[in-house]
């Protein structure tokens, strides 16, 4: 007659004693690494938050450095350049709310991840436990069978004491399995409070990640609304800025004709008073001429 078996997992169960302590503490050893690198996941989780306020203090700092654009004359080489920074200014806009979005999808999955990874290790630890449970039952059923066994082929020489005996180890049998039944029962419920703790801690965890990339968003958000209104004032400056110069330039622009128009009026008189004063020396030289030659 046997006096142990082995359980699927490798423990020996001893009649009357359970499990062997050192391959209880074994097994109890791998579930708690199980379970820290459960806590390893979250720990990731919060680490990339945090790296999430970083950048976005970052791109605040960014931000905040920015001098105030200002244009002394605007021409088509500044009208470029401005039309050239309004676009990348568009395209860095579009690039961050993408990887914001990207980096809060990606907190999202890791999370559900890690969920999905906890809940498979709880189901894996009561599917264990039920195994192991259902292992007992059978190796109490088969060593109770096999003292029937023998206490059936005793029976004629030795009836009355394997009727004791049968008695016995039914009473030891009963008294096992109830004993097995309530470590069946406490380790169940153990595992039940670990697993709605494990469950909770994630759950808000989780909470606090989507909330923090909520808030992320919502202040990269205003950042670049920030940023919009300051090109939009600055573009609204710099036509304001252009009006004024093409007015200059239209005063300018008439003055000098008007400075032309006198010069040129001016240089009229002088040419006529040249052409009277040549026409009047003309006439003495030719009154000159004419006594002269008549003298």
């Amino acid at each position: 007659m046997s006096s142990a078996t082995v359980s699927p997992h490798g423990f020996t169960a001893v009649r009357g004693r359970g499990y062997r302590p050192e391959q209880v503490d074994a097994y109890a050893e791998a579930l708690s690494a199980d379970r820290d690198a459960a806590w390893e996941r979250a720990a990731r989780l919060t680490v990339l938050a945090r790296r999430m306020d970083e950048e976005l203090e970052r791109l605040r700092e960014t931000v905040a450095g920015l001098a105030p654009q200002t244009y002394e004359t605007l021409g088509e080489r500044a009208q470029r350049l401005f039309e050239l920074g309004e676009q990348e200014a568009v395209a860095v806009r579009e690039g961050a709310l993408r990887e914001v979005r990207q980096r809060v999808d990606g907190a999202r999955s890791s999370a559900a991840g890690a969920r999905e990874a906890a809940q498979a290790h709880a189901d894996a630890v009561r599917a264990d436990g039920d195994e192991r449970a259902r292992q007992r039952l059978l190796a109490a059923h088969a060593e109770a069978d096999e003292i029937l066994g023998v206490a059936g082929r005793e029976a004629d020489e030795e009836r009355g004491e394997a009727v004791a005996a049968l008695r016995e180890m039914r009473r030891r049998t009963a008294g096992m399995l109830a004993e097995q039944d309530k470590e069946h029962a406490e380790r169940w419920a153990e595992a039940e409070r670990e697993e709605a703790a494990r469950e909770a801690a994630l759950a808000a965890h989780e909470e606090e990640a989507l909330t923090r990339a909520g808030e992320a968003l919502s202040d990269a958000e205003q950042v670049f609304a920030d940023a919009e209104d300051s090109a939009r004032d600055l573009e609204e400056e710099a036509h304001t800025h252009a009006a004024e110069l093409v007015a200059r330039a239209r005063e300018h622009a008439e003055a000098v004709a008007e400075e032309t128009d006198r010069l040129l009026g001016e240089h009229a008189e002088q040419r006529d008073d040249a052409r009277a004063h040549i026409d009047h020396v003309h006439t003495s030289l030719t009154a000159w001429a004419g006594r002269v030659a008549a003298e």
